[in-house]
Protein backbone atom coordinates (compact mmCIF):
# COMPACT_ATOMS: atom_id res chain seq x y z
CA UNK A 1 0.00 0.00 0.00
CA UNK A 2 1.28 3.49 -0.81
CA UNK A 3 2.02 5.64 1.96
CA UNK A 4 0.94 9.24 2.16
CA UNK A 5 3.97 10.72 3.17
CA UNK A 6 6.71 9.26 0.21
CA UNK A 7 6.50 8.01 -3.04
CA UNK A 8 4.85 9.64 -5.98
CA UNK A 9 5.43 12.24 -8.86
CA UNK A 10 5.66 16.34 -7.59
CA UNK A 11 3.27 18.04 -10.14
CA UNK A 12 5.50 20.26 -13.09
CA UNK A 13 5.32 23.90 -11.78
CA UNK A 14 3.06 26.08 -13.44
CA UNK A 15 4.10 27.89 -16.97
CA UNK A 16 3.09 31.00 -15.45
CA UNK A 17 6.36 33.38 -15.14
CA UNK A 18 7.18 33.50 -11.34
CA UNK A 19 8.59 36.80 -10.36
CA UNK A 20 9.32 35.95 -6.76
CA UNK A 21 7.86 38.58 -4.72
CA UNK A 22 6.15 40.41 -7.51
CA UNK A 23 8.99 42.19 -8.78
CA UNK A 24 8.79 43.93 -12.21
CA UNK A 25 4.80 43.08 -12.09
CA UNK A 26 2.46 45.88 -13.11
CA UNK A 27 -0.28 45.73 -10.12
CA UNK A 28 -2.29 48.81 -10.69
CA UNK A 29 -2.20 52.03 -12.76
CA UNK A 30 -1.74 55.73 -10.46
CA UNK A 31 -1.03 59.16 -11.20
CA UNK A 32 0.11 59.53 -7.28
CA UNK A 33 3.57 59.16 -7.00
CA UNK A 34 6.46 57.22 -9.01
CA UNK A 35 9.94 55.92 -7.70
CA UNK A 36 12.52 56.60 -10.58
CA UNK A 37 15.08 53.69 -9.39
CA UNK A 38 18.09 54.20 -11.60
CA UNK A 39 18.05 58.26 -11.51
CA UNK A 40 16.84 58.43 -7.68
CA UNK A 41 13.95 60.51 -7.94
CA UNK A 42 10.83 60.91 -6.39
CA UNK A 43 7.56 62.34 -8.10
CA UNK A 44 4.29 63.43 -6.90
CA UNK A 45 1.53 63.98 -8.67
CA UNK A 46 3.80 65.66 -11.16
CA UNK A 47 5.99 66.88 -8.78
CA UNK A 48 10.05 66.06 -7.66
CA UNK A 49 9.87 65.88 -4.16
CA UNK A 50 12.99 68.46 -4.26
CA UNK A 51 9.81 70.97 -5.03
CA UNK A 52 7.92 69.85 -2.21
CA UNK A 53 9.95 69.23 0.75
CA UNK A 54 10.50 72.26 2.84
CA UNK A 55 7.94 74.24 0.57
CA UNK A 56 4.58 72.90 0.88
CA UNK A 57 3.26 71.96 4.11
CA UNK A 58 1.94 68.48 5.25
CA UNK A 59 -1.57 69.71 4.30
CA UNK A 60 -0.64 70.91 1.57
CA UNK A 61 0.91 67.48 0.08
CA UNK A 62 -1.93 65.07 1.38
CA UNK A 63 -4.51 67.87 -0.69
CA UNK A 64 -2.52 67.41 -3.58
CA UNK A 65 -2.52 63.41 -2.97
CA UNK A 66 -6.48 63.12 -2.83
CA UNK A 67 -7.35 65.98 -5.31
CA UNK A 68 -4.71 66.13 -7.95
CA UNK A 69 -3.29 69.58 -7.13
CA UNK A 70 -2.34 71.88 -4.94
CA UNK A 71 -4.59 73.75 -3.43
CA UNK A 72 -5.60 77.58 -3.69
CA UNK A 73 -5.35 79.75 -0.21
CA UNK A 74 -8.55 79.32 -0.08
CA UNK A 75 -8.93 76.01 -0.76
CA UNK A 76 -6.45 75.11 1.79
CA UNK A 77 -8.15 76.64 4.83
CA UNK A 78 -11.10 74.78 3.62
CA UNK A 79 -9.51 72.20 3.84
CA UNK A 80 -7.31 72.30 6.67
CA UNK A 81 -10.17 73.47 9.37
CA UNK A 82 -12.08 70.06 7.52
CA UNK A 83 -9.26 68.02 8.38
CA UNK A 84 -7.46 69.67 12.08
CA UNK A 85 -11.84 69.49 12.90
CA UNK A 86 -11.40 65.11 12.84
CA UNK A 87 -8.50 65.21 15.44
CA UNK A 88 -11.20 64.24 17.82
CA UNK A 89 -11.00 60.37 18.94
CA UNK A 90 -14.85 58.41 20.29
CA UNK A 91 -14.53 57.53 23.74
CA UNK A 92 -14.30 53.97 22.73
CA UNK A 93 -11.46 54.32 20.85
CA UNK A 94 -9.47 55.81 24.22
CA UNK A 95 -11.01 52.91 25.99
CA UNK A 96 -10.02 50.41 23.33
CA UNK A 97 -6.56 51.48 24.00
CA UNK A 98 -6.42 51.99 27.99
CA UNK A 99 -7.16 48.67 28.03
CA UNK A 100 -4.30 47.47 26.21
CA UNK A 101 -1.04 46.60 27.89
CA UNK A 102 1.54 49.55 28.53
CA UNK A 103 4.35 47.33 26.94
CA UNK A 104 2.38 47.54 24.21
CA UNK A 105 4.46 48.10 20.97
CA UNK A 106 3.18 51.48 19.53
CA UNK A 107 2.70 49.77 15.92
CA UNK A 108 0.00 47.20 17.50
CA UNK A 109 -1.91 50.07 19.31
CA UNK A 110 -2.14 51.59 16.29
CA UNK A 111 -3.20 48.82 14.11
CA UNK A 112 -5.82 48.03 16.88
CA UNK A 113 -7.56 51.98 17.08
CA UNK A 114 -8.27 52.02 13.97
CA UNK A 115 -9.32 48.78 13.56
CA UNK A 116 -11.64 49.93 16.44
CA UNK A 117 -12.27 53.27 14.84
CA UNK A 118 -13.83 51.24 12.05
CA UNK A 119 -16.02 49.35 14.50
CA UNK A 120 -17.18 51.78 16.81
CA UNK A 121 -17.46 54.85 14.24
CA UNK A 122 -19.30 52.01 11.58
CA UNK A 123 -21.72 54.89 10.47
CA UNK A 124 -18.61 56.69 9.01
CA UNK A 125 -16.61 54.11 7.64
CA UNK A 126 -19.02 51.35 6.65
CA UNK A 127 -19.31 52.74 3.43
CA UNK A 128 -17.47 52.84 -0.15
CA UNK A 129 -14.43 54.99 0.88
CA UNK A 130 -14.47 58.45 0.06
CA UNK A 131 -12.84 61.37 0.41
CA UNK A 132 -14.36 62.60 3.67
CA UNK A 133 -13.38 59.04 5.13
CA UNK A 134 -9.86 59.87 3.99
CA UNK A 135 -9.93 63.14 5.70
CA UNK A 136 -11.37 61.73 9.21
CA UNK A 137 -9.10 58.86 9.28
CA UNK A 138 -5.81 60.83 8.58
CA UNK A 139 -6.67 63.16 11.46
CA UNK A 140 -7.15 60.31 13.75
CA UNK A 141 -4.09 58.81 13.08
CA UNK A 142 -1.97 60.46 14.76
CA UNK A 143 -4.32 61.08 17.92
CA UNK A 144 -4.61 57.36 18.28
CA UNK A 145 -0.70 57.05 18.79
CA UNK A 146 -0.80 60.35 20.80
CA UNK A 147 -3.15 59.11 23.34
CA UNK A 148 -1.60 55.71 23.50
CA UNK A 149 1.68 57.41 23.86
CA UNK A 150 0.89 59.13 26.99
CA UNK A 151 -1.90 56.36 28.46
CA UNK A 152 1.35 54.04 28.71
CA UNK A 153 2.95 56.71 30.60
CA UNK A 154 -0.37 56.84 33.03
CA UNK A 155 -0.69 60.32 31.70
CA UNK A 156 -4.20 61.33 30.07
CA UNK A 157 -4.80 62.09 26.74
CA UNK A 158 -4.78 65.61 25.70
CA UNK A 159 -8.00 66.79 24.02
CA UNK A 160 -7.92 67.74 20.18
CA UNK A 161 -6.74 71.49 19.00
CA UNK A 162 -7.62 73.03 15.80
CA UNK A 163 -5.06 75.78 15.86
CA UNK A 164 -1.81 74.06 15.22
CA UNK A 165 -0.38 72.29 12.07
CA UNK A 166 -0.29 68.22 12.24
CA UNK A 167 3.25 68.53 13.05
CA UNK A 168 2.91 70.70 15.73
CA UNK A 169 -0.30 69.24 17.14
CA UNK A 170 1.19 65.70 16.61
CA UNK A 171 4.17 67.11 19.13
CA UNK A 172 1.72 68.63 21.39
CA UNK A 173 -0.86 65.82 22.16
CA UNK A 174 2.52 63.61 22.49
CA UNK A 175 4.48 66.25 24.96
CA UNK A 176 1.82 68.36 26.47
CA UNK A 177 3.89 71.77 24.78
CA UNK A 178 3.67 73.60 22.02
CA UNK A 179 7.00 72.53 20.12
CA UNK A 180 9.67 75.14 18.89
CA UNK A 181 10.22 75.50 15.24
CA UNK A 182 13.62 73.74 15.31
CA UNK A 183 11.32 70.43 16.43
CA UNK A 184 8.37 70.57 14.62
CA UNK A 185 9.58 71.83 10.93
CA UNK A 186 11.96 68.93 10.67
CA UNK A 187 9.30 66.41 11.11
CA UNK A 188 7.19 68.45 8.68
CA UNK A 189 9.80 68.11 6.19
CA UNK A 190 9.98 64.27 7.64
CA UNK A 191 5.66 63.90 6.59
CA UNK A 192 5.50 65.27 3.15
CA UNK A 193 8.66 63.65 2.22
CA UNK A 194 7.12 60.19 3.71
CA UNK A 195 3.44 60.29 2.53
CA UNK A 196 3.86 58.75 -0.78
CA UNK A 197 6.57 55.90 -2.20
CA UNK A 198 4.95 53.95 -5.17
CA UNK A 199 3.28 50.28 -4.97
CA UNK A 200 5.03 49.61 -1.90
CA UNK A 201 4.13 46.75 0.30
CA UNK A 202 1.97 48.23 2.25
CA UNK A 203 -0.06 50.58 -0.12
CA UNK A 204 -0.19 47.35 -2.37
CA UNK A 205 -1.86 45.40 0.78
CA UNK A 206 -3.96 48.32 0.95
CA UNK A 207 -5.02 48.33 -2.52
CA UNK A 208 -6.05 44.99 -2.56
CA UNK A 209 -8.36 45.38 0.71
CA UNK A 210 -10.09 48.03 -1.03
CA UNK A 211 -10.56 45.94 -4.40
CA UNK A 212 -12.21 43.67 -2.39
CA UNK A 213 -14.81 46.53 -1.87
CA UNK A 214 -13.92 46.36 2.12
CA UNK A 215 -13.83 49.28 3.78
CA UNK A 216 -10.89 52.20 4.26
CA UNK A 217 -10.71 51.35 8.10
CA UNK A 218 -10.06 47.72 7.36
CA UNK A 219 -7.46 48.70 4.00
CA UNK A 220 -5.48 50.66 6.58
CA UNK A 221 -5.32 48.71 9.23
CA UNK A 222 -4.10 45.68 6.66
CA UNK A 223 -1.69 48.50 5.43
CA UNK A 224 -0.30 48.92 8.92
CA UNK A 225 0.39 45.34 9.61
CA UNK A 226 2.74 45.48 6.53
CA UNK A 227 4.40 48.71 7.62
CA UNK A 228 5.15 47.14 10.77
CA UNK A 229 7.77 44.69 9.30
CA UNK A 230 11.29 45.11 9.61
CA UNK A 231 11.75 44.37 5.49
CA UNK A 232 9.22 48.12 5.32
CA UNK A 233 8.83 50.62 7.75
CA UNK A 234 10.24 48.85 10.75
CA UNK A 235 13.61 49.89 10.45
CA UNK A 236 14.33 53.14 11.51
CA UNK A 237 14.40 52.30 15.36
CA UNK A 238 17.18 49.43 14.17
CA UNK A 239 19.09 52.27 12.84
CA UNK A 240 18.79 54.40 15.97
CA UNK A 241 19.36 50.88 17.73
CA UNK A 242 22.81 50.77 15.64
CA UNK A 243 24.12 54.12 16.08
CA UNK A 244 23.67 53.95 19.79
CA UNK A 245 25.22 50.50 19.60
CA UNK A 246 28.47 52.20 18.17
CA UNK A 247 28.47 54.88 20.33
CA UNK A 248 30.91 57.69 18.97
CA UNK A 249 32.72 58.38 15.97
CA UNK A 250 35.64 57.10 17.04
CA UNK A 251 34.31 53.24 16.84
CA UNK A 252 32.60 53.33 14.05
CA UNK A 253 35.34 51.15 11.59
CA UNK A 254 35.90 48.63 14.00
CA UNK A 255 32.24 48.19 15.07
CA UNK A 256 31.77 48.10 10.87
CA UNK A 257 34.43 45.80 10.63
CA UNK A 258 33.17 42.85 13.03
CA UNK A 259 28.97 43.80 11.75
CA UNK A 260 30.56 43.29 8.49
CA UNK A 261 32.76 40.15 8.99
CA UNK A 262 30.03 38.21 11.06
CA UNK A 263 27.77 38.72 8.16
CA UNK A 264 25.56 41.21 9.71
CA UNK A 265 23.32 43.60 7.41
CA UNK A 266 23.87 47.29 8.08
CA UNK A 267 20.37 48.92 8.29
CA UNK A 268 19.38 52.16 6.91
CA UNK A 269 21.43 51.05 3.21
CA UNK A 270 20.25 49.50 0.35
CA UNK A 271 16.60 49.53 -1.25
CA UNK A 272 14.74 47.60 -3.26
CA UNK A 273 13.63 50.04 -6.26
CA UNK A 274 16.47 52.94 -5.93
CA UNK A 275 19.71 52.16 -7.27
CA UNK A 276 21.12 55.48 -6.63
CA UNK A 277 20.62 57.59 -3.51
CA UNK A 278 17.25 57.42 -2.01
CA UNK A 279 16.28 61.39 -2.66
CA UNK A 280 14.15 61.30 0.98
CA UNK A 281 17.77 60.66 2.29
CA UNK A 282 19.41 63.20 0.68
CA UNK A 283 17.07 66.40 2.04
CA UNK A 284 16.63 64.29 5.55
CA UNK A 285 20.43 64.59 5.72
CA UNK A 286 20.37 68.31 5.87
CA UNK A 287 16.88 68.10 8.43
CA UNK A 288 19.45 65.84 10.62
CA UNK A 289 22.67 68.33 10.27
CA UNK A 290 20.32 71.32 11.52
CA UNK A 291 17.97 69.29 14.20
CA UNK A 292 20.92 67.13 15.60
CA UNK A 293 23.55 67.71 18.73
CA UNK A 294 26.67 68.30 17.23
CA UNK A 295 28.21 64.64 18.41
CA UNK A 296 25.45 62.38 17.18
CA UNK A 297 25.48 63.89 13.52
CA UNK A 298 29.04 63.35 13.75
CA UNK A 299 28.62 59.90 14.37
CA UNK A 300 25.86 59.92 11.73
CA UNK A 301 27.41 60.89 9.03
CA UNK A 302 30.68 59.06 9.77
CA UNK A 303 28.27 55.42 9.70
CA UNK A 304 27.31 56.66 6.45
CA UNK A 305 30.83 57.51 5.11
CA UNK A 306 32.09 54.36 6.48
CA UNK A 307 29.24 51.79 5.77
CA UNK A 308 29.17 53.10 1.67
CA UNK A 309 33.05 52.74 1.36
CA UNK A 310 33.10 49.18 3.43
CA UNK A 311 30.23 48.15 0.78
CA UNK A 312 31.54 49.29 -2.26
CA UNK A 313 34.77 47.27 -0.83
CA UNK A 314 33.19 44.28 -0.23
CA UNK A 315 30.02 43.97 -2.48
CA UNK A 316 31.67 45.60 -5.71
CA UNK A 317 29.15 47.19 -8.17
CA UNK A 318 25.37 46.02 -5.66
CA UNK A 319 24.92 49.90 -5.95
CA UNK A 320 23.80 50.08 -2.25
CA UNK A 321 23.55 54.11 -1.00
CA UNK A 322 21.69 55.22 1.97
CA UNK A 323 18.63 54.70 2.23
CA UNK A 324 15.49 56.99 3.85
CA UNK A 325 15.58 54.97 7.14
CA UNK A 326 19.12 56.16 7.61
CA UNK A 327 18.45 59.94 8.38
CA UNK A 328 14.96 59.14 9.41
CA UNK A 329 16.62 58.16 12.57
CA UNK A 330 18.29 61.10 13.37
CA UNK A 331 15.69 63.13 12.28
CA UNK A 332 12.97 61.21 15.29
CA UNK A 333 15.26 60.99 17.45
CA UNK A 334 16.55 65.25 17.33
CA UNK A 335 12.65 65.75 17.50
CA UNK A 336 12.11 64.00 20.78
CA UNK A 337 10.70 60.39 19.75
CA UNK A 338 11.84 57.38 20.94
CA UNK A 339 12.72 54.25 18.47
CA UNK A 340 9.43 52.44 19.13
CA UNK A 341 7.49 55.80 17.68
CA UNK A 342 9.30 55.62 14.41
CA UNK A 343 7.24 53.60 12.30
CA UNK A 344 4.38 54.93 13.64
CA UNK A 345 4.78 58.17 12.81
CA UNK A 346 6.02 57.04 9.34
CA UNK A 347 2.45 55.73 9.64
CA UNK A 348 1.37 58.91 10.04
CA UNK A 349 3.01 60.32 6.96
CA UNK A 350 2.18 57.19 5.11
CA UNK A 351 -1.91 57.62 5.94
CA UNK A 352 -2.09 60.14 3.35
CA UNK A 353 -0.83 57.89 0.38
CA UNK A 354 -2.57 54.76 1.75
CA UNK A 355 -6.04 56.51 1.39
CA UNK A 356 -5.15 58.38 -1.45
CA UNK A 357 -4.67 54.55 -3.07
CA UNK A 358 -7.63 53.64 -1.81
CA UNK A 359 -9.48 56.02 -3.66
CA UNK A 360 -8.07 55.39 -6.79
CA UNK A 361 -8.23 51.63 -6.39
CA UNK A 362 -11.78 52.58 -5.81
CA UNK A 363 -12.16 55.51 -8.42
CA UNK A 364 -11.42 52.00 -11.10
CA UNK A 365 -11.76 48.97 -9.24
CA UNK A 366 -11.46 45.35 -10.81
CA UNK A 367 -10.59 42.83 -7.94
CA UNK A 368 -6.76 41.89 -7.39
CA UNK A 369 -6.57 38.12 -7.74
CA UNK A 370 -2.91 37.28 -8.83
CA UNK A 371 -2.22 33.71 -9.86
CA UNK A 372 0.09 30.99 -8.15
CA UNK A 373 2.52 28.56 -9.48
CA UNK A 374 1.95 25.35 -8.01
CA UNK A 375 4.30 23.43 -6.91
CA UNK A 376 2.97 21.36 -4.56
CA UNK A 377 2.04 16.98 -5.38
CA UNK A 378 -1.59 15.86 -7.57
CA UNK A 379 -0.65 12.50 -6.99
CA UNK A 380 -1.43 11.23 -3.34
CA UNK A 381 -4.31 8.52 -1.72
CA UNK A 382 -5.47 8.83 1.76
CA UNK A 383 -4.02 6.19 3.88
CA UNK A 384 -6.58 5.11 6.77
CA UNK A 385 -4.76 6.18 10.28
CA UNK A 386 -3.94 2.40 11.78
CA UNK A 387 -2.06 1.79 7.93
CA UNK A 388 -0.22 5.08 8.36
Amino acid sequence: MSSSNGGGTAAAASELPRPEGLEGVVAASTALSHVYGEEGRLVYRGYDIHELAGKASFEEVAYLLWIGHLPSRDELETFTRKLWGNRALPDGVIATLAALPADASPMDALRTGVSALGAIDSARFDDEPDLDEAIALAARVPSILAAFYRMRQGLAPLPAREDLNTAQHYLYQLFGNEPEARHWKPLEVYLTLLADHGMNASTFTARVIASTQSDLCSAITGAIGALKGPLHGGAPSKVLDMLNEIGSAENVDAWLTTALDSGARLMGFGHRVYKAEDPRAEVLRGMAEEASDEAFFALSKRTEERALAMLEERKPGRRLYTNVEFYSAAVLAAVGLPGDMFTPTFAVSRTAGWTAHVLEQVGNNRLIRPQSAFVGRTDRRFVGIDDR
